[in-house]
């Protein structure tokens, strides 16, 4: 059983799993496993695919690029760590049907409703309380049955993730000649104040061939200080 976190390369297209050839190579030196399948990978192909290499770390980092973005930015969102958060330990309190009750009772209104350590949001809606006039006893059932299947993870992970997302960007990539692309460069800060993105000043689209040392070093980086 592999014990060393893997990080796994998704790459975009026309690349292949050898247009990650460079940080393979750092990323194994430095003593975690290097993966790069060649194929378009879906969510549940991650999953499987460290499953099949029976790696018993529970954290994994996804480098995605381009088309590999997309299923590794959703892995992440629906395969969160595996300790509740917050809202998921405030939420298992109650039953679905209860639960989903008070949210629709908490934010009908006009103000937000905040809770601060003691007691928690859930605490904040007396039994009391009755359903806002336009939603029934009948739609809070056909809420409680579909929730009660699927549980509350995946939504409340997209809602509050807590996924670490840096980019290494070319000032040069032709897709910043897309409309709206430039000015992604100067509002994502202001949206997310911590996402961590670096532009280099040279290369293009395929900027970790171009560059590797740099693209190499950036990688190691962020590896090092979310192990």
């Amino acid at each position: 059983m592999d014990c060393s976190s893997p990080v796994v390369f998704l790459h975009g297209f026309p690349e292949i799993w050898y247009s990650r050839r460079y940080q393979m190579i750092v990323v194994a030196n430095a003593v975690f496993r290097a993966i790069a399948p060649h194929c378009r990978v879906l969510v549940d192909d991650l999953l499987a695919l460290l499953d099949f290499f029976n790696i018993s770390n529970p954290k994994a980092f996804l480098v995605a690029k381009d088309f590999g973005v997309r299923p590794a930015y959703h892995f992440a969102l629906i395969h969160p760590e595996k300790e509740p958060g917050r809202a998921e330990a405030d939420f298992g309190r109650f039953d679905v049907k209860t639960v989903v009750r008070n949210i629709y009772i908490l934010f009908s209104g006009c103000e937000l409703p905040v809770s601060k350590e003691d007691p928690e949001i859930m605490d904040l809606v007396l039994p009391s309380t009755p359903l806002p006039s336009w939603f029934t006893e009948a739609d809070l059932a056909n809420y409680a049955s579909l929730y009660e299947k699927s549980g509350f993870r995946t939504a409340l992970a997209i809602l509050w993730s807590n996924v670490h997302i840096p980019a290494i960007l070319s000032e040069k990539d032709y897709a910043f000649r897309f409309p709206g692309m430039a000015e992604y460069k100067w509002t994502s800060k202001r949206i997310r104040s911590d996402l961590d993105i670096t532009y280099l000043p040279e290369g293009t689209h395929f900027v970790q061939e171009q560059f590797p040392d740099q693209v190499n070093q950036l990688i190691l980086t962020f590896l090092n200080k979310h192990i």
